[in-house]
């Protein structure tokens, strides 16, 4: 296998400045990233929320499985993103993102709120949200110019990650300060303001088509048999699964159960600890978007992916709140180092004609994170967190060699075209 995935000549792709002389992405930044804030605060205080009512491990492994329900149907966004465009769709997304937080809002406000309704709107939200992504991505792949992608893609990720840390600790904080009910008077006018900028953005027109126009089924069998033949896409969609299912339902879905029963923190604790893993996120996608370094793409989805993993098995034995938060902060940025280029990789291989729907395909492997939080709640009670943890940990980085060996002529010979500077 060859060295070193970074080489230190800097690319002239693009400045940082560039995407932004685009007037569509200059709507979609701010859109995506009010509605990124909103997202992360909603889970943070809806988690806690669950975990201090219910008092149950398993209900919030159950809730946080909900919010990704949707990547079950991301294909048929992906075929109604290539029908009737992403701008569309984006819109009518975040007009439902505003209407639900306003009915939590009141909710609170009349002291209604329960568990149970909090997993029966989850459910709702979730069958849209874990396809946001997808659709950003999209928009960006049509709105910019091919070799502003990976740049692109870099700040749009710091948009997420710089979220993750204002939305962890403005959500416990302001809960803690103000109440449920304040605290989603904000997430709903979040979710307004990305409603009224994502108007701004581009309509730009679907991909040409042939002139036969067939089933969505017909069409989604198209793009299973595109993304099957397609080694690369394979060995992108396989590591998007396997980091889903086995590394972050550590840092996502039972971050509530780590901080109150592990480094026996409060809702502070818990806003520090997700804050640590998107501040270092940020820092990955600084790094991915500064252009400072041509990265060989899949090589280092590969690479910060196994990296990932081996700071997961460190972080599965920690019980001191400053080392978990200095491990979480590691292996936020390997996965901004893995999955933005993995971003970029499947929207360059993909023609145009296809993107919206292998995109969706994509989104599928996000059911590895509700399966992975369904698994790990039984698991949890039987054999303890550290184990549990441990062993996800150790099998993903296992999985990702062997994955890196079978595919190597496709993903790691440092001459395939998936490793092209980006």
């Amino acid at each position: 296998m060859s060295q070193a995935t970074p080489t230190a000549e800097p690319s002239p792709a693009m400045h940082w400045r560039d995407p932004f002389r685009v007037r569509s992405f200059r709507f979609q930044w701010p859109a995506d990233l009010a509605t990124s804030w909103a997202f992360e605060m909603e889970s943070i205080v809806l988690g806690w929320f669950i975990l201090v009512e219910s008092g149950s491990v398993m209900m919030l492994v159950v809730f946080g499985s909900l919010q990704y329900l949707g990547s079950l149907v991301s294909p048929m966004f992906g075929v109604a993103g290539d029908r009737l465009g992403y701008r569309r769709m984006l819109v009518l997304s975040r007009a439902l993102y505003a209407a639900l937080a306003a009915t939590f809002m009141l909710l609170a406000w009349l002291q209604a709120l329960t568990p149970m309704i909090v997993l029966c709107m989850a459910a709702l939200a979730g069958l849209v949200r874990p396809s946001d992504m997808m659709m950003r991505n999209a928009l960006i792949a049509q709105t910019l110019p091919p070799r502003h992608l990976l740049g692109t893609l870099g700040i749009s990720r710091i948009t997420s990650d710089s979220a993750r840390i204002a939305g962890a600790l403005a959500g416990a904080g302001v809960v803690a300060w103000l109440g449920m009910t304040w605290a989603y008077a904000l997430i709903t006018a979040l979710y307004t303001l990305s409603f009224v900028l994502s108007r701004g953005v581009s309509d730009v027109p679907a991909p040409a088509r042939d002139t036969v126009r067939v089933s969505p089924v017909r069409d989604l069998q198209q793009a299973f048999a595109y993304v099957w033949t397609r080694p690369v896409l394979m060995a992108a969609m396989s590591l998007a699964f396997l980091v889903n299912l086995l590394a972050f339902p550590f840092s996502l879905g039972l971050l509530p159960y780590v901080a109150k029963n592990i480094y026996l923190t409060d809702q502070t604790g818990l806003g520090w600890l997700g804050a640590s893993f998107a501040f270092g996120g940020l820092v990955g996608s600084v790094v991915l978007s500064s252009h400072r370094f041509a990265f060989r793409a899949a090589q280092t989805m590969v690479l910060a992916g196994a990296v990932w993993f081996a700071v997961d098995v460190l972080l599965a034995f920690s019980t001191h709140l400053g080392v978990g938060m200095a491990l979480l902060w590691v292996a936020g940025l390997a996965q901004s180092l893995s999955m933005t280029p993995l971003a970029a990789v499947m929207l360059r291989v993909t023609e145009p004609a296809y993107r919206g729907r292998v995109m969706g395909m994509r989104m599928l492997a996000i059911w590895g994170l509700p399966l992975g939080l369904l698994l790990s709640g039984p698991l949890i009670v039987r054999w303890g967190y550290a184990a549990t943890a441990g062993a996800y940990s150790v099998l993903g980085l296992l999985l990702t060699v062997a994955m890196a060996v079978y595919w190597r002529a496709h993903i790691w010979d440092a001459k395939a075209p998936a490793n092209a500077p980006l």
